[in-house]
């Protein structure tokens, strides 16, 4: 092979290779960084390498993190701006994390091969970041059961492959987005199964525009909102629809004529709105199986002869709808019919229910209720034992002072309970409890929630034993060693939606590890599983697990022990701390004299909102106000150093305790740089902004000028191509310097080749040029100019689009400022070739 073909192939490989160990690094830095701002991670994140150690709840392929999946793993704490730094990440699902939370951070727009993001029953707040619509790849997102507020970001509208859109359960605001000429909108998710927003606290009119026969939709949820205006026809146009929720808010006008060209639609919920018009007509929506209109002001009108046509009907709520006249007896004769609520109406005549109702479904007609009503004769037939009929304030029970069990309101059943497979329920210990296969041990627990239950009766156990079976099933083709579920408690609550609480049952130990919670976790918020039809649309919330393998809460450990020795132990803690309180009652004076002689700065103090400037007894005093502090600047004026009084302007004082709660107590996990001045540690501010933060080293002569420079100077200059200072922090001795985070490092770096970043000539000059205009700005616009005598490629940083911005003012100097009485251009710092 020529030489130069094989030397080119070798330097080839060996920069792939540099370039593949660079991001298998950034990997495991960012893995650092997340556990460091999330706490209670899984305890076998140790080591520098994730894949190889196979962190629970990590994925990957090669040597690259693709997935990151810890439901139920008791994570708290915020997640870090850091999330962006995983260019190959696919899947990632924190969900049943409760006390996982603050503000979702936009660098999750970064991630640009993410297909699925899963946050479900966490604490995150904030808005919902506008950059969500930059992951193009993205085809499952669930936001639901948090605290986001805001508007529902109209970007979303360009992810063209979602095809699950769950924000339920939060409190986003203001209107449902649609596309303009300028801007996208929801309805250009043409592809999107699922539009699930039911319990925000979304207003307007819902928009025509959303609608269209382009669309794929099957499940519509916007229950239990403020939705205003009427119900726009163009949702007749959608007919793949199987589940309608427009329940529980104030929508107006009349019904849509068009509404039952929905032939799909199994579940259809119009209740507690302020319709009026005719009582709409839904002849042939032929698989309709709950239909609830109830507490809706429309035109008084007969029983509609169209209900009887509904073969597939278990459940008709129509209640407070003006209904008058008498209910015919075929309508009970529908196959299905399972509960039929008609109360508060203006229902009269006899009621006779038939002979012919069937028992076809589970148990059959199990409730008819009548209350309020004008009923006034009841023809009880024999066979009907098993239907409660509910008469309370009607004449037939009011009037004729009738004692008959329909003149009452009946107790509710007997809940379900999954029962044990032929066997003895085991007596179990501490807090296991005994599987349906009657075997100790910690189950999985939480509550599954279904939105639009096709059915109503509670009672019919072999709907249960049907969702066990196919849950089963799903864990076992995910290969996950459960060993049976355990339902119990069926109910509906206030939005009508059907809870169930489930238990999850490890097989061969008595307890999941954190892999095994993870994927069933995963199966649960991924709707991996699907439960039978009849249940509908599904999540589930999970409690926290605590039975981990070697770190359940001590059953072995004696609670007396334990309290002897928090008692020895605050005995001791108080009298260290009288000892401390004396020690420094005698140091106060001497601290504080020692505080204005040898602090530049002078003292910090709290929450203080006036601007003063005085001069007594030679001292001049600044009060210097910010967000969380203020600076009492002392110089003494006796002295000639006025001139050396700061002039800060727009730079945010921060405390110590904050600085160190961004930085996870300046871990070295956080440590980026250093140098002469000190370290640089990364930050994450609780607005996911990622931020650099100088701290000069203990004890530096040097730092106090440079750190007084650097404030003086950056406060203000603001241009593109220099480095943005945020704020500083200087108490505790310590002193240091926030800046914005610039992503790609010092030019240097990228020209040794230790970024994997390529600069070519083009790119090269227009750094140049960025850092030239940055110093020209420095030299001609700033006020007074400046010199920053330290330029070299260390200090030129590049962006994540390669703009050059100038950093390091230590050294700087104003051009006013003379030494020896001359205006100095001479150039300090280090060389660097």
């Amino acid at each position: 092979m020529n030489p130069r073909i094989l030397t080119f192939l070798l330097v080839a490989s060996l920069q792939i290779f540099s370039i593949e160990a660079l991001t298998n690094s950034q990997d495991s830095t960012a893995l650092n960084a997340l556990k460091d701002s999330m706490r209670n991670t899984p305890p076998n994140w140790v080591g520098a390498d994730p894949c190889g150690d196979r962190w629970d709840g990590i994925g990957c392929t090669g040597q690259r993190v693709t997935s990151i999946t810890l439901p139920s793993m008791g994570l708290t704490g915020q997640l870090s701006g850091d999330i962006s730094s995983f260019s190959e990440l696919q899947i990632l699902d924190l969900s049943y994390n409760k006390e996982l939370g603050g503000p979702l951070p936009p660098s999750i727009g970064n991630l640009k091969k993410l297909r699925n993001l899963i946050l479900l029953d966490c604490s995150f707040s904030g808005p919902i970041p506008a950059s969500i619509g930059s992951l193009q790849q993205l085809v499952f997102l669930s936001l639901n059961s948090n605290s986001f507020s805001g508007p529902i970001p109209p970007s979303i509208g360009t992810l063209s492959k979602l095809y699950w859109l769950d924000l339920a359960d939060n409190k986003l605001d203001g209107p449902i987005p649609v596309s303009t000429g300028t801007t996208p909108g929801l309805d250009m998710l043409v592809n999107a199964k699922h539009f699930h927003f039911e319990a925000n606290k979304l207003s307007g009119p819902i928009p025509s525009q959303l609608f269209s026969s382009d669309m794929t939709l099957i499940h519509l949820l916007f229950g239990s909102n403020n939705l205003s205006g009427s119900i726009p026809s163009s949702v007749g146009l959608v007919k793949t629809l199987e589940v309608v929720r427009f329940d529980r808010n104030s929508l107006t006008g009349p019904v849509p004529e068009n509404l039952n060209n929905l032939t799909s639609v199994s579940d259809l919920y119009l209740s507690n709105n302020q319709l009026t018009g005719p009582f709409p007509n839904l002849t042939g929506m032929n698989l309709l199986t709950y239909l609830d209109i109830s507490n809706n002001s429309f035109d008084a009108s007969e029983f509609p002869s169209w209900i009887s046509t509904l073969q597939s009907l278990t459940t008709l709520t129509m209640e407070g709808v003006q209904l008058q006249g008498q209910v015919p007896t075929n309508f009970f004769s529908l196959p299905s019919l399972q509960t039929v609520v008609l109360s508060n109406n203006q229902l009269n005549g006899s009621l006779d229910i038939g002979t012919t109702i069937s028992e076809q479904y589970g148990n059959g007609l199990q409730l008819v209720d009548l209350r309020k009503n004008f009923i006034s004769a009841y023809t009880k037939r024999p066979g009907q034992n098993q239907v409660a009929v509910i008469f309370v304030s009607n004449p037939v029970c009011d009037e004729t002072g009738v004692t008959e069990t329909y003149c009452t309101i009946p107790r509710p059943g007997s809940s379900y309970s999954t029962p044990p497979n032929n066997c003895v329920p085991a007596s179990c210990t501490a807090n296991k409890t005994s599987s349906p296969n009657c075997k100790c041990s910690y189950p999985y627990t939480g509550l599954l929630v279904f939105r639009a239950p096709s059915f109503s009766d509670l009672g019919n156990f072999t709907t249960y034993t049907s969702l066990q079976q196919k849950m089963m099933d799903s864990f076992r083709s995910n290969q996950l060693p459960v060993d049976s579920v355990s339902l119990s408690n069926p109910r509906k609550d206030s939005s009508l939606y059907l809870d169930l609480n489930l238990k999850i049952f490890p097989s061969g130990h008595d307890r999941f590890n954190r892999t095994i919670i993870s994927g069933i976790g995963f199966v649960l918020s991924n709707q991996t599983f699907k439960p039978p039809h009849m249940f509908g649309p599904y999540y589930y919330i999970a409690d926290d697990y605590k039975y981990f393998p070697g770190e359940d809460i001590g059953s072995s450990r004696s609670n007396t022990g334990i309290i002897i020795g928090a008692v020895v132990g605050c005995s001791v803690i108080l009298l260290l701390l009288i000892l401390a309180g004396l020690y420094a009652y005698r140091q106060k004076k001497k601290a504080k004299r020692a505080t204005e002689q040898n602090n530049p700065f002078g003292t910090i103090l709290n929450n203080f909102s006036i601007l003063v400037f005085s001069s007594s007894n030679g001292i001049s005093r600044i009060y210097f106000v910010t967000s969380h502090c203020e600076i009492v600047a002392h110089w003494d004026s006796t002295k000639n150093s006025g001139a050396d009084i700061p002039k800060i302007k727009a730079a945010k004082c921060f405390s110590f305790e904050e600085l160190k709660r961004y930085t996870n107590n300046f871990s070295e996990a956080n440590d980026i740089g250093s140098g002469g001045y000190g370290k640089v540690y990364r930050g994450n501010l609780p607005s996911g902004q990622l931020i650099a933060i100088k701290r000069a080293q203990q004890g530096s002569l040097q730092g106090g000028v440079e750190f007084k420079n650097e404030i003086e100077l950056l406060s203000r200059v603001h241009h593109k191509n220099l480095v943005s200072l945020l704020g500083f922090c200087f108490e505790r001795g310590e002193q240091m310097l926030v800046y914005e985070f610039v992503t790609n490092g010092s030019l240097s770096d990228s020209l040794s080749g230790t970024t994997g970043i390529r600069l070519d000539w083009v790119r090269r000059l227009k750094i140049a040029l960025g850092a030239a205009r940055g110093l020209a700005y420095m030299h001609e616009l700033a006020d007074p100019p400046i010199i920053h005598r330290d330029i070299k490629s260390t200090n030129i940083l590049l962006d994540e689009r390669l703009i050059a911005k100038v950093s390091d003012f230590g050294l700087s100097k104003p051009v006013g400022d003379t030494e020896k009485g001359h205006v100095t251009t001479q150039v300090k710092g280090t060389m660097f070739i």
